[in-house]
Order: C-alpha cells, then structure tokens, then sequence
C-alpha cells in the first residue's frame, strides 16, 4: 500500500533536515535534500511498521 505525507524540509548549515507534521516523531537529516527525504521515508516505514506488530499478551 502507497501513502502521501507532507514532507517539511529546512536547511540548517550544511544539512538538511526533514519532518513529517502527520507523524510525531518522523524526521530525517542529509546532507541533500533528497538524502533528507529518503532518510525520511526509512523513518516513516519504521514508525508505521512498528505501529502495525501485534501486542504480545502478557500472562
């Protein structure tokens, strides 16, 4: 499944830095703007990744 989300990017020195307002927590660093946003969809696949494992039941 594909999703779309808003990617803020600033420049800051010699990086770029990325975020994604729609998930806290989402945020990625280059020393590009596309090293940025790919550093920030590795981070938005692990965070949406890690939303989706099941929860271990607890005895």
């Amino acid at each position: 499944m594909k999703h779309e989300f808003t990617a803020v990017i600033e420049h800051d020195g010699d990086w770029f830095i990325a975020y994604c307002p729609e998930i806290p927590r989402a945020n990625g660093q280059g020393k590009s703007v596309a090293e940025a946003k790919e550093n920030l969809a590795q981070a938005i696949e692990l965070i949406l990744d890690d939303r989706t494992l099941p929860i271990p039941e607890i005895n």
